[in-house]
């Protein structure tokens, strides 16, 4: 049995999206629903959320975005560089604290405590980019995860998997001149027009050409596609860059029952996707796999897919 984490803080659900918004609080209750209706919750450890200190989240996002972030958040402006970035008075809070939580999940694993992470935070943080807010995203929680451990632990190559349904346009285009950090996403496109980045020859600039595999999936498609892609284009690149360790984006929004996509991943996908997933990472990061929470929206679906994800980090069996 590995020794898992998981970040679970209730000033999560203080980040207050407005009625309707799909990236709301019932998401994070209906994941602790799951895995404590499955028995879980006595056999991992809980991670409490904790602030980020400045200069981590500086390492991606510059100064004045930071700050005109803060201000215009405790101005009480419901909203932050679009619509789609609903937000209150403690979103500014709340999005240092996602930060925090997945930074003490990376310094728990790396210093042995853990084998393997779940972090279930929010704000979710892959279509954050440097000085832009987009997706329901203010700090790339998973971009900042990656400096930390490069820069706190000499970390040398960071993997950066993202199974959400939408690109993950933030955190690519952070690391696209990179080539020690390897970014793989597997998405829908086109994938209802958003982000509209992530296809095929997108493959990193400058030093970085190479070091970005993008597997777009049409409408439709399903497990088979998932599974063709996963075995002939995320296998192969992380056995050539041998990642030292591994961040997972983790969306559950391609679910065949979520309604903000159309590629019709089923339950027992996502679980075929992850047990790949944790095959590279005890392969070769020694099993260190920090899995952050990202997308996911139909909530009725949401326990099962939490549940059988903590389950896989945990080593047990799943359908």
């Amino acid at each position: 049995m590995n020794k898992t984490g998981y970040v679970h803080d209730n000033r999560y659900l203080l980040h207050d999206t407005g009625p309707y918004h799909p990236e709301n609080p019932d998401r994070l209750m209906a994941i602790f629903d799951g895995i404590k209706s499955g028995g879980l919750l006595d056999k991992l450890t809980i991670i409490p959320a904790r602030p980020a200190e400045m200069k981590w989240i500086s390492s991606i996002h510059p100064e004045h975005y930071i700050h005109r972030f803060e201000e215009v958040c405790l101005s009480g402006n419901r909203e932050f560089c679009s619509a789609d970035n609903q937000m209150c008075v403690s979103t500014y809070e709340t999005a240092i604290l996602a930060v925090g939580g997945v930074l003490e999940a990376c310094r728990m694993v790396m210093a042995g405590e853990l084998d393997n992470a779940f972090c279930a935070v929010r704000p979710p943080g892959h279509h954050a980019e440097e000085s832009l807010a987009m997706g329901f995203c203010y700090f790339n929680n998973v971009a900042i995860a990656a400096r930390y451990l490069q820069e706190e632990w000499g970390v040398e190559r960071v993997g950066i998997i993202d199974f959400d349904v939408h690109h993950g346009n933030g955190t690519q285009r952070i690391f696209e001149e990179d080539p020690s950090v390897f970014y793989y996403s597997i998405h829908q496109h086109p994938s209802f027009a958003f982000p509209g980045t992530g296809r095929e020859f997108e493959a990193g600039n400058a030093s970085g050409q190479g070091y970005t595999k993008n597997s777009p999936v049409l409408p439709g498609k399903g497990d088979e596609e998932y599974k063709r892609l996963v075995e002939n284009d995320m296998i192969p690149v992380f056995k050539e860059f041998k990642p030292d360790v591994l961040i997972v984006s983790t969306g559950f929004d391609a679910h065949e029952d979520d309604d903000m996509s159309d590629v019709e991943l089923t339950t027992h996908g996502f679980s075929w996707i992850m047990r790949k997933i944790m095959g590279i990472g005890w392969q070769y990061a020694s099993g260190r796999v920090i899995s952050v929470l990202e997308g996911g929206y139909c909530i009725e679906r949401l326990p099962e897919l939490a549940r059988n994800h903590m389950r896989i980090l945990m080593g047990e069996e799943t359908d």
